[in-house]
């Protein structure tokens, strides 16, 4: 979903989150939205929005669960001074296995917020949210905080509603969420970079073609193209293979695609097209 709004709204509201996340589920066919992950960075960490997820849970028949950023306040840097080292557990790298303690770890903060010295630090969230905090060794030039420059540690935080589950787990399901990043310089390089109009309605006219070629563009990688080729970013696409200059033959009562010999990515092309004519009609 792409939405535009005038150049002085407020960015990254709870109403902005909330509209956003109510048309992406009402976009997903309804046999799939009875078990949906809702994820955000930490603009979504406001009573407002993970309210609103709640109350999207509790209803009958439906699972919906999220693990949204958080703010790194100074209850959390306490909770945090108070865990004792042996409470870190292991995070997994994108292969699987268990990194290093020293490099990194995972801990959950929930009970030292809800339980510890000065009552319930979590009054007024939810009952069932759960705190969880991720550290790993900071690279250079990173921007660090009083706490996290003299531990030595970078901190980051998100919170869920899942029940039970390992940590590790836990966490390496929100780490997924930085693909989202890939996802907006994929939809500026198709055409939400530059709006091309002072006219509001030119403008939204422009985002939804854009986002229309963004949704294309991910089906072609997920559906006709392999290797190397199904990550390509949108540049890439276009220059190996949208762009490519093929002849179109009739004859014999048929149409041909010539596709040039020459053109170093000729069989990605001409595998492209086998697995698009391979594909069931819709419907």
């Amino acid at each position: 979903m792409v939405k535009l709004r005038p150049g002085t709204a407020g960015s990254n509201t709870a109403r902005d989150h909330i509209t956003v996340v109510d048309a992406s589920i009402a976009a997903v066919p309804w046999p799939y939205r009875r078990n949906l992950l809702i994820t955000t960075d930490g603009a979504g960490a406001t009573h407002d929005f993970i309210d609103h997820l709640h109350d999207l849970a509790r209803r009958r028949g439906h699972r919906l669960e999220y693990s949204i950023g958080g703010e790194l306040g100074e209850r959390e840097q306490n909770a945090i001074r108070l865990q004792p080292e042996d409470a870190w557990q292991h995070v997994i790298d994108a292969d699987g296995k268990a990194r290093d303690l020293d490099a990194a770890g995972v801990v959950e903060l929930t009970g030292l917020l809800r339980r510890s010295v000065g009552g319930d630090r979590l009054a007024g969230w939810p009952a069932d949210m759960r705190v969880i905090c991720r550290r790993e060794r900071p690279g250079s030039g990173a921007q660090l905080s009083l706490l996290e420059e003299a531990d030595g540690w970078r901190y980051g935080l998100f919170v869920i509603n899942t029940p039970g589950r390992q940590l590790d787990f836990l966490e390496a399901r929100h780490r997924v969420h930085a693909r989202v990043e890939d996802r907006i310089r994929n939809g500026k390089s198709t055409g939400l970079g530059r709006l091309p109009s002072t006219s509001m309605q030119v403008n939204a006219a422009w985002c939804v073609a854009a986002a229309i070629a963004t949704d294309l563009l991910c089906r072609l990688r997920l559906l006709c193209l392999t290797g190397t080729m199904a990550h390509a970013e949108p540049k890439t696409l276009r220059y190996r293979l949208l762009h490519t200059a093929v002849r179109l033959v009739r004859g014999r009562r048929k149409r041909k695609l010539k596709i040039p010999q020459t053109w170093p990515w000729a069989d990605d092309l001409l595998a492209c097209f086998t697995f698009a004519l391979a594909l069931a009609p819709p419907g």
